[in-house]
């Protein structure tokens, strides 16, 4: 096996804007949603959801959630800036909104529990690559909303949003981005 073939060393993220919105597979939605779960998960917890959103719902969120509070933070907002938030999640195919909602535990800690919602993002976003699909890991603003996190379920206080992993199909082959320099991130004990 050639190294330089090897999907890590050239996964690359697609950017939201550059996703076409077309149907993926649904064996294939199976498989990312399912291989996006088996992350390390001290304690076996699950200190994590996901919520599938796809077809009609995409743009229900949009409409009635993104841009109305997109609205009541930017009153003074142009009519661009209202017609990018109006189509948000419409970019992608499916979207999966990853929360972490940890537990409370007398032996493992909140942060590891963070951690693996992480990971689920992770394991969500290299599946749907691994796949041929476009996809991009994004937290915008919405992220950090209360409104779109009571939508989705969470606890306020307690959950947050990890992510919406975005996948559809590529526009275009994406670019390469500048990497970090190993030498100046990976030290040796």
């Amino acid at each position: 096996m050639d190294i330089s073939d090897n999907f890590y060393l050239k996964r690359r993220s697609v950017m939201a804007k550059k996703i076409k919105n077309h149907p993926i597979k649904e064996d294939h939605l199976n498989i990312i949603i399912n291989a996006g779960i088996r992350v390390p998960d001290h304690g076996a917890l699950n200190p994590w959801k996901i919520k599938v959103i796809k077809g009609d719902k995409l743009k229900l969120i949009d409409e009635e959630v993104i841009l109305p509070e997109f609205i009541k933070k930017n009153p003074e907002a142009s009519l661009d800036s209202k017609f990018i938030e109006s189509k948000r999640l419409q970019r992608a195919s499916v979207v999966l909104a990853v929360l972490s909602t940890p537990v409370e535990h007398p032996k493992i800690p909140n942060w590891e529990m963070v951690l693996s919602s992480g990971a689920v993002c992770m394991n969500l976003l290299s599946c749907a690559q691994s796949l041929g699909y476009a996809a991009q890991w994004l937290t915008e603003w919405y992220a950090y909303n209360e409104k779109m996190l009571e939508y989705l379920g969470g606890r306020s206080g307690i959950d947050k949003i990890s992510g919406f992993i975005y996948i559809g199909h590529k526009a275009e082959e994406p670019l390469e981005r500048k990497r970090p320099d190993p030498s100046k991130v990976i030290s040796y004990l």
